[in-house]
C-alpha cells in the first residue's frame, strides 16, 4: 500500500483506552446517541481554515435524511467532543462514551495529520472517518458478522513497520477481534463504507479486499437514518 494508506486510526472506549491514544455497517448500542440529540463540540487547538473544513466535512453525517442529530460546534471548551490536531494519528473514542472524559483538556478526538496543505478528499475521508466512531460506528473489518480470512503473517509484518508501528496485542485488537452480535446493530459487509480502512489482497487468504474510500456509502447513509431516524 501507499503510505497514505496505512494512516490508520484508534478508536475505543473512553473507559476503557487503549495504550495509543464488507456491505456492512456496525455500531455499538451501548454508545449510542438519541436520536434528536444535540452533540456539542469544540476544538482544542489547530488553525482556524483547517477547523472550518473539518465542520464542514464532519455535518456530512447529520444532513437532511441521514442522522437526526445535531453537531453543535462552540468555541468554548465545555463540550461533548474536543478536538486536537497536536497527537499522534487520527482517532476517537466511540460514540456516548466522550462523556467519561470529563477533563475540558483532554481530547476525544484527533487528526494528526491534517494541515492546510491536506486534500479535500483526504479532509473528508478522515473526518467522516472519525465522526462515525463519534456516533457509535466500529471499523468495518471488526463487523461481527463478517468472516475475512486474514493472511495474519503478513497483516503483523505490514503493521508492526513504519508508519503504525503497532505492536502485536494492539494489532490483535485493532484487526483480529470483532464485536459481538449481542452489542451492536449491523448490516452485510460493506466494502466501500468510510468505515472501512483500505485492506489489500495480501492481507486475506480469500481474495477480500477494499479501497481508500473517502465519503459515505449508500449503505452508510442508508444505516445511520435507520439509527437515527
Amino acid at each position: 500500500m501507499a503510505q497514505n494508506d496505512q494512516k490508520w486510526c484508534f478508536a475505543w472506549f473512553a473507559e476503557k483506552p487503549t495504550a495509543s491514544g464488507a456491505e456492512r455497517a456496525a455500531l455499538v448500542k451501548s454508545a449510542k446517541w438519541a436520536p434528536g440529540d444535540i452533540i456539542t463540540v469544540s476544538f482544542l487547538d489547530g488553525a482556524p481554515d483547517v477547523q472550518e473544513r473539518v465542520r464542514e466535512a464532519a455535518r456530512g453525517w447529520t444532513v437532511p435524511g441521514l442522522a437526526d442529530l445535531t453537531l453543535d460546534f462552540r468555541k468554548n471548551q465545555n463540550t461533548l467532543i474536543r478536538i486536537s490536531f497536536q497527537h499522534a494519528g487520527s482517532w476517537s473514542v466511540i460514540g456516548t462514551t466522550c462523556r467519561t472524559v470529563t477533563s475540558q483538556a483532554a481530547p476525544t478526538m484527533n487528526f494528526g495529520w491534517l494541515r492546510r496543505e491536506s486534500t479535500d478528499d483526504e479532509v473528508r475521508r478522515v473526518v467522516l472517518h472519525e465522526f462515525g466512531h463519534a456516533l457509535g460506528l466500529i471499523h468495518e473489518h471488526q463487523n461481527p458478522g463478517t468472516v475475512i480470512h486474514w493472511n495474519r503473517e503478513q497483516v503483523v509484518k505490514d503493521l508492526s513497520g513504519p508508519p503504525n508501528n503497532w505492536s502485536l496485542d494492539v494489532i490483535e485488537h485493532n484487526m483480529f477481534e470483532p464485536y459481538s452480535k449481542t452489542e451492536t446493530n449491523y448490516t452485510a459487509v460493506d466494502s466501500k463504507s468510510i468505515m472501512m480502512y483500505p485492506i489489500p489482497k495480501t492481507w486475506a487468504t480469500d481474495g477480500f479486499w477494499a479501497d481508500l474510500n473517502s465519503d459515505l456509502s449508500p449503505t452508510d447513509r442508508t444505516f445511520i437514518h435507520e439509527q437515527y431516524p
